[in-house]
């Protein structure tokens, strides 16, 4: 039911859109007013079906007296070809509906596969495939919910779910220190987090030999120069996520200066900090012998 009130507006507007003023003008001059028909949706290729939902309600909006019957749940696997719905009645309602539906089916149902796909390819990483606000106007809250129905997770729905400093906020404020200075509660509060944050981790990583914890001073990131142990940035990086399961990324791009770092991200949750600062210690251990 709380799924159907917050989609039911979303196929209104998109009949609205596609019917317009005078509705289906060549289906009503072509098929008579008793005609019927029986139709089936089936897959033209192996996916997760989304969308489902939607676009059976445009079917039940158009013509409320078609039958409808729903073969299969939002979020289940299928094959090619195999059907997800079959729909009877007049064929000026089906075919009014038609489109609308399909396209609602279409796209979330891609959008739920190809991020199976990924969950898919990233299973058995303590990792997960996470969608942004970047969506269709108006489908949100359709397009999030493919996602998950494909295995992914939602991050910020909007831009009240949580605060989120990107690039265009630190240039109008002048830089990550000052977008991090403001006098907001949240900035505040914010502010602590990584503070605590990093302390906690350039603490652990002060057992790192040869590697050298730098602070981050009002920044998101601790900088480790691992000039020490005798490898580049890449080198290290890329054995240390081969051996520890550990992602960091070089620094060159900050820089001259930055050559020879690596950076981590202080929005991980302060348990995983811990966990991949102790696998860094570990792994800068043999590189010493």
């Amino acid at each position: 039911m709380t799924l159907r009130l917050i989609v039911e507006p979303v196929v209104r507007a998109a009949l609205i859109e596609d019917l317009g003023r005078a509705g289906d003008i060549t289906t009503d001059a072509i098929v008579p007013a008793e005609a019927t028909v029986e139709a089936v949706i089936a897959a033209r290729q192996p996916g997760v079906v989304a969308g489902l939902q939607a676009a059976l309600l445009a079917f039940e909006l158009v013509d409320p007296a078609l039958r409808i019957e729903q073969l299969c749940d939002d979020g289940a696997r299928i094959a090619r070809g195999e059907t997800v719905a079959r729909i009877s009645g007049r064929a000026r309602g089906v075919l009014g509906a038609e489109r609308t539906a399909l396209n609602f089916l279409c796209r979330m149902s891609g959008i739920a596969t190809a991020t199976r796909g990924l969950a898919d390819a990233i299973a058995g990483y303590d990792a997960k495939i996470v969608c942004t606000r970047k969506t269709t106007p108006g489908l949100r809250a359709l397009e999030k919910h493919a996602v998950r129905l494909g295995g992914g997770a939602n991050h910020r729905f909007g831009l009240d779910d949580a605060m989120l400093i990107k690039d265009n906020h630190i240039a109008l404020a002048g830089g990550v220190r000052a977008a991090l200075g403001g006098e907001l509660p949240e900035a505040a509060a914010l502010r602590e987090t990584y503070r605590r944050r990093a302390l906690l981790l350039s603490h652990i990583l002060a057992d790192a030999p040869h590697c050298r914890a730098l602070p981050p001073e009002g920044g998101m990131f601790v900088l480790l120069d691992i000039r020490g142990t005798g490898l580049g940035a890449e080198d290290f990086a890329r054995a240390l996520l081969e051996r520890e399961d550990v992602a960091l990324l070089p620094c060159e791009g900050f820089g001259p200066s930055a050559v020879g770092h690596l950076r981590i991200a202080l929005t991980a949750p302060e348990p995983r900090l811990e966990d991949a600062g102790r696998r860094i210690v570990r792994f800068a251990r043999t590189l010493a012998g």
